[in-house]
C-alpha cells in the first residue's frame, strides 16, 4: 500500500479524502466510494497503488481518440475501482467490485511501453483511473521523462487541486460526460454533472488534447435537446473538440433495450450543426468513423472498425486545402 495524497486528518482517527467531489470522511478501517482508498490508523493508503487488473496494447481508436496520433497504438492499463457507481456500467466487474490483480511498477510500465515501436505511449484506462491517482502520477512523470504519451480515459470527476497537479504531465484525455443533466448523474451515476464539465475546461485551458465521449441511451439521455445541450456546451468551448456519440447495450443493472442507430446518426447530424467533428461509436458506420475537413469537407481520415483505412493530412493540414486541423501528430 501507499499513502495518499489530497486528504486531511480529523478528531477520532477519522480522514477526509479531498481527490474526488464526493470528499469521503472515512473513520478507522472504513474504504472509500471508490474502492480504492482506506483510512487505516488513521492515515488515508491507496489499496490500488501498482496493481493492474487489467494491460493490453490497442489501437488508439479503442480509447476512443481519434485526433491524437490516428492509427498508433497506445499500451492500456486499469486496476479496480469507480467513484461513479453508474447502472449501466460497462466494466463493473473490474469498476464495481475488487477484482484480481497482479503487481507491476511504474518503471515496469514504462519499461513495457518502450518494448513496442507501435505504441506511442500509456492510456491510464478500463477502470476510472483518478482514483489510481498516485500511481498515475509516478508513471506518468517517469513516462513523460522517456518521451512516451500518457492519455486519460476518464469520468472526469476530481477535484481541481489534484487535477491541476497531475495535467503537466498529461498529453491527452477522453472525458466521458454522460449527460448535460444534474438529475442524470444524481439518479444513474451517483454522482454530479458541474465537476465533470469543470474538468474538461480547466484540462482544455491547459493545452491538454481532449476528446469528449457521450453515451446516448434510450429515454434517458437521447432526445434532441440532449444532443444539442452537448454541442452548445463543448461549442462553447473550443468547436473543434472531437464528440464521440456512442452505442449503449444493456449491462450490470440497466436493462433497457440497446440504442437504436438512428439515435445516433441523429445525434451527429445535429451536433455537426455546432462541431467541426463528431462522430459514432458501438455501431458500423463509416461516415461516423471518417474524419472530414471542416473546410472543404473532403474526408482526411478514412477509418473501419479501430483501425485507419486511409490518411490525407500533411502534417496535421489537409492534404486537399491545407486547412489546419485539430489533430495531434
Amino acid at each position: 500500500m501507499k499513502e495518499a495524497m489530497f486528504w486531511e486528518g480529523k478528531e477520532d482517527n477519522k480522514v477526509q479524502c479531498h481527490l474526488c467531489p464526493h470528499n469521503c470522511l472515512l473513520s478507522k478501517g472504513e474504504i472509500g466510494n471508490c474502492k480504492a482508498r482506506q483510512n487505516i490508523d488513521g492515515k488515508l493508503y491507496s489499496l490500488v497503488w501498482g496493481k493492474v487488473s487489467s494491460i493490453a496494447l490497442d489501437p488508439i481508436e479503442k480509447k476512443p481518440l481519434y485526433h491524437f496520433y490516428p492509427g498508433s497504438y497506445i499500451l492500456s492499463l486499469g486496476t479496480f475501482g469507480c467513484n461513479f457507481h453508474c447502472d449501466n456500467c460497462q466494466n463493473w466487474q473490474i469498476s464495481q467490485q475488487r477484482a484480481p490483480t497482479e503487481f507491476i511498477s511504474p518503471e515496469q510500465v514504462v519499461a513495457l511501453a518502450k518494448t513496442e515501436k507501435r505504441n506511442v505511449g500509456i492510456a491510464y484506462t478500463y477502470n476510472e483511473p483518478f482514483i489510481w491517482y498516485e500511481f498515475v502520477l509516478e508513471c506518468a512523470r517517469l513516462a513523460k521523462s522517456e518521451g512516451l504519451k500518457n492519455v486519460l480515459v476518464t469520468n472526469g470527476y476530481i477535484n481541481e487541486e489534484p487535477l491541476l497537479n497531475l495535467l503537466p504531465f498529461i498529453d491527452a484525455m477522453n472525458v466521458d460526460v454522460k449527460a448535460m443533466k444534474e438529475d442524470f448523474y444524481r439518479k444513474i451515476c451517483k454522482g454530479k454533472l458541474s465537476p465533470v464539465l469543470h474538468t474538461v475546461e480547466l484540462a482544455h485551458s491547459k493545452g491538454v488534447h481532449i476528446e469528449v465521449t457521450n453515451l446516448i441511451i434510450p429515454t434517458l439521455n437521447d432526445k434532441e435537446e440532449d444532443f444539442l445541450a452537448i454541442a452548445d456546451w463543448l461549442s462553447s468551448i473550443d468547436k473543434s473538440i472531437p464528440l464521440h456519440f456512442t452505442r449503449y447495450f444493456p449491462a450490470y443493472k440497466m436493462s433497457l433495450p440497446p440504442t437504436p442507430l438512428s439515435s445516433l446518426i441523429k445525434a451527429r447530424e445535429l451536433a455537426m450543426k455546432k462541431l467541426d467533428y463528431v462522430y459514432t461509436g458501438n455501431i458500423l458506420y463509416e461516415e461516423g468513423e471518417t474524419t472530414f475537413c471542416p473546410n472543404c469537407k473532403r474526408a482526411v481520415i478514412i477509418r473501419m472498425g479501430m483501425g485507419v483505412r486511409e490518411m490525407h493530412l500533411n502534417g496535421n493540414r489537409c492534404a486537399f486545402c491545407d486547412y489546419r486541423l485539430n489533430i495531434v501528430l
